[in-house]
């Protein structure tokens, strides 16, 4: 194949896909806001016919940049759904089942639904997708935000949480959380919420002490030295830090959002971005959700990671290809300025989405790339749409 037709053939994939990821985004839309997959027996057994707070959220990113005015009118419906069955304390529902008009907050509760929820309801007010949509919700946002700060360590002014309760859900990240203290830290940044310049440093002094001058307080001093003894991976963030235990098998999605949501400097995002390179998580699909997957001889394994089969090596969180999360890996990569890398890998995405007849299958395994998980799944096919846009338009939905 010459250059010329291995463009075309690019270009007509990226087409395809756009076209491809707009009719299953309107297929998954009901009146109550975007489905996680598209309806069958299958989806409706497994729950995925509800709408979850993060992939509410999600879809919404991408839904609201995707250039069809049906789709950006219907970005929003799935946040109102969420805020009618918002909690009486403030926290957004892990998801809400449209049938039976119910609220779900998980096992051990939810954290990120709730930091989803306020930071897709700014950027679509930011849009003016609609206007006045923080003025609309403005009670409802004081209490999410009321419910988040309850979380906050009053030193170290991140997020604390249980294990298993955000996107990674039967995994065993708890304590100070990577992924989630990056979103934490946006919504400050939006919300203008206090301590955000405390949030910064402790957000590097924690998860990355590797790079860090030596903590002045002597709980953060404590919690390094056992990472600073033992720690694998020294040129990403841990994935979370506990009392004596943290995680080192390499969280793409928060190492990727650390870059994206501006807690990363440009050493520091250099820094993440060539680790991951290196580990080769983009190839030939964006993106494993490790790099290195928790082994049932590791001192993390937890029983329940392998619930359903799912969380074995190089499965489901645990190494599986995320489609979704390859999105931001593109959107990540743009915003750093690696054009030529986010064109590589938007081209990537719209591969695994196209696996199984343009299944938009959930994840795919690790090693093997066989399609795994629910397919028609909206996220992927919202992700897509931003990382696209991220692309073309130069602009980052999450800055300023």
């Amino acid at each position: 194949m010459n250059r010329l037709s291995e463009h075309w053939d690019t270009k007509s994939l990226l087409y395809t896909c756009h076209e491809r990821s707009i009719a299953l985004l309107k297929r998954n839309l009901t009146e109550g806001g975007i489905l996680a997959a598209t309806p069958g027996d299958r989806a409706e057994q497994r729950g995925y016919t509800a709408i979850f707070g993060r992939d509410a959220a999600v879809c919404a990113l991408g839904m609201a940049v995707s250039g069809d005015k049906l789709l950006e009118r219907a970005a929003v419906t799935g946040l109102h759904t969420l805020a009618e069955h918002q909690a009486p304390n403030g926290q957004i529902a892990k998801f809400v089942d449209l049938h039976k008009q119910e609220a779900d907050f998980w096992y051990l509760g939810c954290i990120d639904s709730t930091l989803w929820w306020l930071i897709a309801l700014a950027v679509l007010d930011r849009r003016g997708k609609p206007r006045g949509l923080l003025r609309r919700y403005a009670r409802k946002i004081q209490l999410a935000l009321q419910w988040l700060l309850a979380q906050e360590h009053q030193r170290f002014f991140l997020l604390q949480q249980n294990e298993a309760s955000d996107w990674a859900d039967i995994m065993p990240r708890s304590g100070f959380v990577l992924y989630t203290n990056a979103l934490w830290h946006l919504v400050k940044r939006l919300f203008g919420v206090p301590h955000i310049e405390a949030t910064y440093e402790n957000f590097n002094g924690l998860f990355h002490p590797f790079s860090a001058k030596l903590a002045e307080y002597r709980r953060a001093r404590l919690l390094n030295e056992y990472v600073l003894q033992k720690g694998r991976d020294r040129d990403l963030y841990l994935s979370f830090v506990n009392f004596s235990f943290w995680g080192d098998e390499g969280d793409v999605f928060g190492n990727v959002l650390a870059v994206l949501m501006g807690l990363a400097d440009e050493r520091a995002t250099r820094r993440t971005l060539d680790a991951l390179v290196r580990a080769r998580v983009g190839d030939p699909y964006p993106v494993r959700a490790v790099t290195h997957p928790i082994r049932h001889k590791s001192s993390l394994w937890r029983p329940y990671m392998a619930r359903h089969r799912q969380n074995q090596v190089w499965q489901y969180h645990n190494g599986g290809i995320w489609p979704m999360v390859g999105g931001f890996w593109v959107a990540a990569l743009a915003a750093a300025g690696r054009v030529r890398q986010a064109q590589e890998g938007l081209v990537g995405i719209a591969r695994a989405c196209e696996v199984s007849n343009w299944a938009f299958t959930e994840w795919l395994h690790g090693r093997t790339l066989a399609p795994r998980g629910m397919p028609g799944q909206s996220w992927n096919a919202a992700a897509f749409l931003m990382a696209e846009h991220a692309i073309a338009s130069g602009e980052g939905l999450f800055a300023g």
